[in-house]
């Protein structure tokens, strides 16, 4: 037995006797989460042999981030997970500091997992230097880290220890490769090119900050829709600018044209993908209707965990389809196959919204809810939607649309215990007659799509098992929505 396969089967060992003591407090229904302690970053998503893979960021030890391993599930329809053994563990001299995050491809029959393998340098741990690794399967479940091991060592630059999260994919005959890392203070993105996974050529700095976007740019990926090519990543140290930006770290996008000769991307402004609190990291793949689907990691650094106290931490967004839309907007959308969640289902039609608030006869802690309203006649300043209500008015989550500024705000500061604050952006686009609300409501997350994805906020939120109401309201006039559909949602873990 290898010291690799060894480091597995102990860890999954503590796992197993780490979750006779966890509360299932918070615990989500249908979101991919780590059987106990700690997750983070979505890492090698990919369709092989039929089967969905995610692995994520896994610390097995505790609910607080430490040496990362590589968690794993894997699904036939992208709704019910199936939990399959830890892939990787720090084992080797590149990586004993932590298996950090990566992609995974099929390099002819073999799921190929490519990962930064991180070693400290100091006690402290301020100071590292990161390799890029490769790990290999022929059943999907097992990994050997592979002998030629780490594939790239050196940086293309002095990049202060700090290049890392490898997204690969193949054009051609020929694999590519980002990397996020920084040069100064600025964050920059590097493309690599590779005929066979193991040796790699440096091609440029596809893309990098201009002063204002940040010191370190995290978790790349490139992928093309809609005859556009699109650099998604996630920058840290953008500074606030009115209502963007407020997050402690960015997860955003550009829309250009890669030049895959001079490795360089053309593109224009940097977007926020998320509007909400808690999204980072977020990771694409393209499986194998062609669809290109995303994953980010449901939570933010440095922010209160409620769920910490009762032995966890972490979860994965809903899959999100992407599109990309004619303005260059870059939409996400729940993926069909969630409708596979659906139980019990009310619908209600042409309801009058007067000047305060409605209650839905339909409450629960994991819900769908498509909210549409009528915009037609609406002479009031705002409406919205309030879930997770608590019958004595203590506790609520709310989503307000003011008409006159075209913003959505989300409020959690009565949302229960962890972090408050509000969040707002603008709806842009063509708006229309309707706008269409449209949440995925779990035991402690909130994800709303507004009008087809235009519009996309995700937040943690920690209320009571109680506080189960929904409401809407307006404000200063009444106004009509055109239909309600709830329906209450499966726990596809419940046999955990």
């Amino acid at each position: 037995m290898s010291k690799h396969t060894k480091l597995i089967n102990e860890a999954e060992r503590r796992v197993q006797q780490a979750k006779e003591k966890m509360d299932s407090t918070y615990r989500l229904a249908y979101h991919i989460m780590a059987l106990v302690n700690w997750m983070n970053d979505p890492n090698g998503l990919i369709q092989w042999n039929g089967e969905y893979h995610v692995f994520y960021q896994f610390h097995p030890d505790s609910p607080k981030w430490g040496p990362m391993h590589w968690g794993h599930v894997k699904s036939k329809d992208l709704v019910h997970w199936e939990r399959a053994p830890i892939a990787l563990a720090p084992s080797e001299w590149y990586d004993e500091g932590g298996c950090f995050s990566g992609s995974a491809v099929n390099d002819n029959g073999v799921l190929t997992l490519i990962y930064t393998g991180n070693v400290w340098l100091n006690e402290e741990q301020t100071e590292l230097k990161q390799y890029q690794c490769i790990a290999t399967s022929k059943d999907g479940i097992h990994f050997e880290k592979d002998p030629k091991n780490p594939v790239l060592s050196e940086p293309p630059f002095d990049c202060q220890g700090h290049i890392r999260d490898p997204k690969v994919w193949k054009r051609g005959d020929d694999w590519y490769m980002v990397l996020g890392t920084r040069e100064g203070n600025n964050g920059k993105v590097v493309l690599y090119k590779s005929k066979d996974l193991r040796h790699w050529e440096y091609v440029n700095i596809l893309a990098e900050s201009d002063g204002r976007l940040g010191y370190m740019w995290e978790c790349p990926d490139v992928f093309h829709l809609n005859g556009k090519d699109i650099l998604l990543f996630s920058p840290q140290g953008i500074e606030p600018e009115g209502d963007r930006f407020q997050n402690l770290h960015q997860t955003g996008y550009v829309v250009g044209t890669l030049d895959y000769e001079t490795g360089k991307l053309a593109h224009g402004a940097f977007e926020e993908l998320d509007k909400g609190f808690d999204f980072y990291a977020a990771q694409t793949f393209e499986d194998e209707p062609g669809r290109r689907i995303l994953f980010g990691w449901m939570d933010m650094w440095e922010s209160q965990m409620p769920t910490q106290q009762h032995g966890w931490a972490g979860a994965l967004t809903i899959p999100r389809l992407l599109e990309l839309a004619d303005d260059e907007k870059l939409l996400m959308k729940p993926v069909p196959e969630l409708q596979l969640l659906r139980e019990e289902h009310m619908r209600l039609e042409s309801i009058s919204v007067n000047e305060g608030t409605y209650a839905l006869p339909m409450k629960g802690d994991r819900l769908e809810l498509l909210v549409r309203f009528s915009l037609a006649d609406f002479q009031g300043n705002a409406f919205g939607v309030k879930v997770r209500c608590a019958e004595d008015g203590s506790e609520e989550t709310v989503f307000c649309y003011d008409v006159k500024d075209c913003t959505m705000t989300f409020d959690r500061n009565r949302s229960g215990q962890g972090e408050e604050g509000t969040r707002r952006a603008v709806l842009d686009g063509q708006l229309g007659d309707v706008i269409t609300f449209h949440f995925f409501i779990d035991r402690s997350s909130v994800e709303l799509f507004v009008n087809d994805g235009r519009l996309v906020m995700t937040g943690r939120i920690y209320p009571s098992e109680t506080s189960q109401g929904i409401e809407l309201f307006a404000e200063g006039g009444d106004i009509t929505v055109c239909s309600i559909d709830a329906w209450k949602l499966k726990d596809i873990w419940l046999e955990e």
